[in-house]
């Protein structure tokens, strides 16, 4: 059995929709003009995180863990599920290293929030803040994200074993 780190990636996407809040990186945007649309609620970033550790830890994805046909997970607090594949990685042997993730969204700016979204992130994975890093881009106007149709995000996540 290999000691040696291993990495995952994770990619989500959710459609904005008017009506509910925005919330990315376990942090509610104040004064979004739109949120995004889902079965939990629709946490992008923090998906995309838990989609990278679950493969970098050969543990599937986050719809064989938490199916959206599942009324459990109706509006699910997707940083509560994040701490819950923390402890499935721990009891597969796993701990998480460090997290690298970026949110593509038109709109609004971000960057305000970065800090509170590293926090409420690394809280959850069992990291220390300076092992998690969110970056921002936007579509440059093109695509769904450019549009401003929904945001998506990207993580690559680092574990190791226990």
């Amino acid at each position: 059995m290999s000691t040696s780190p291993r990495a995952g990636i994770g990619f989500d996407t959710h459609r904005l929709e008017q009506g509910r809040r925005l919330i990315l990186g376990g942090v509610e945007i104040e004064g979004a003009p739109a949120g995004l649309a889902g079965h939990s609620d629709a946490d992008v970033l923090t998906h995309a995180v838990i989609d990278a550790l679950l493969g970098a830890a050969g543990l599937g994805d986050i719809g064989e863990h938490f199916p959206d046909t599942d009324e459990r997970w109706r509006d699910a607090d997707s940083i509560e599920l994040l701490r819950a594949v923390r402890d499935k990685l721990s009891a597969a042997g796993y701990t998480p290293a460090n997290l690298d993730a970026t949110l593509a969204c038109e709109e609004p700016k971000l960057s305000p929030f970065r800090d509170e979204m590293r926090t409420r992130i690394a809280e959850a994975a069992g990291l220390e803040q300076d092992a998690v890093n969110v970056k921002f881009t936007t579509g440059e106007r093109m695509g769904f994200v450019g549009r401003g149709e929904g945001i998506a995000a990207l993580a690559v996540a680092t574990v190791a074993k226990a």
